[in-house]
């Protein structure tokens, strides 16, 4: 298994896409072709985390924070980072963070909390915006099928609870094509009427490469007329913190102590 493959698997789960703008995230030393040894994980590369991962065997570092967060100028060693830098270079030791795209999963760190809290009907506390895209299409009636399911398995057309939504609206596209066009549909330089939907599915926003990949792939014409659009909507989903209930009301008191023990 490739440094490649842990990072894919890590960016399903928390997709750098979704980090802040201010942070540094993803593979920030290493060559990523390279065959995994074993991977240790840390909240922070110091430099006797390094030195564990040599005595262990460990080529992948993941971190969650990272230990790049602004451009080096040097390398000679006078802080810390430049130490370490050096260190996994040195011994061909890559170095990943995903840092607050994890803090911002609905399924990260801040889950978690609410995991060992026991809190119900959680909900996130600051969600993060424009992360919501639509892609609206046309597609020949007899098509839309196989476009439409095509999208929707690289994970488009998901809403809340719901997945597998959509839009259709059926109406008649026109179209020439010039002389050096190849038209699956009427004949070159004839003005053409077809019947079509319009197709309308939302999806998250580090899809669109392979929502646009799926949709070349499918669609049947040789110029696929397509347009994406950045959505205001709220993704309830993404973002800063979590807000949850706990089963049973308790004194501010009596909550401190419940969290020092779990």
């Amino acid at each position: 298994m490739k440094i490649k493959d842990i990072i894919s698997y890590l960016e399903e789960l928390a997709p750098l896409a979704y980090s802040e703008g201010f942070d540094n995230t993803g593979l920030l030393v290493g060559d990523k072709n390279a065959e995994v040894t074993g991977i240790l994980v840390t909240l922070d590369t110091l430099e006797d985390v390094v030195d564990e991962a040599i005595e262990k065997n460990c080529n992948l570092i993941v971190s969650s924070h990272p230990i790049i967060f602004k451009g080096l100028k040097s390398f000679t060693g006078k802080t810390y980072v430049e130490r370490v830098v050096q260190k996994a270079i040195k011994n061909d030791i890559a170095i990943f963070s995903n840092h607050t795209a994890l803090d911002n999963s609905w399924n990260g760190v801040n889950d978690k909390i609410c995991q060992k809290l026991g809190l119900i009907n959680k909900s996130i506390l600051i969600p993060q915006k424009n992360t919501i895209k639509k892609l609206t299409t046309f597609v020949p009636i007899n098509d839309v099928e196989k476009v439409r399911q095509a999208i929707f398995d690289v994970g488009a057309g998901g809403i809340g609870n719901y997945d597998h939504c959509s839009f259709n609206i059926e109406g008649t596209g026109s179209f020439r094509g010039n002389e050096d066009s190849n038209p699956v549909l009427g004949e070159k330089g004839k003005l053409h009427f077809e019947k079509e939907i319009q197709l309308g599915i939302t999806f998250p926003k580090h899809l669109e490469n392979a929502v646009i990949k799926a949709l070349f792939e499918s669609h049947p014409y040789e110029e696929v007329a397509y347009e994406i659009t950045t959505l205001d909507n709220s993704n309830q989903h993404i973002g800063m913190g979590m807000i949850g209930e706990l089963e049973k009301p308790m004194q501010p008191e009596d909550f401190l102590q419940f969290i020092k023990k779990r």
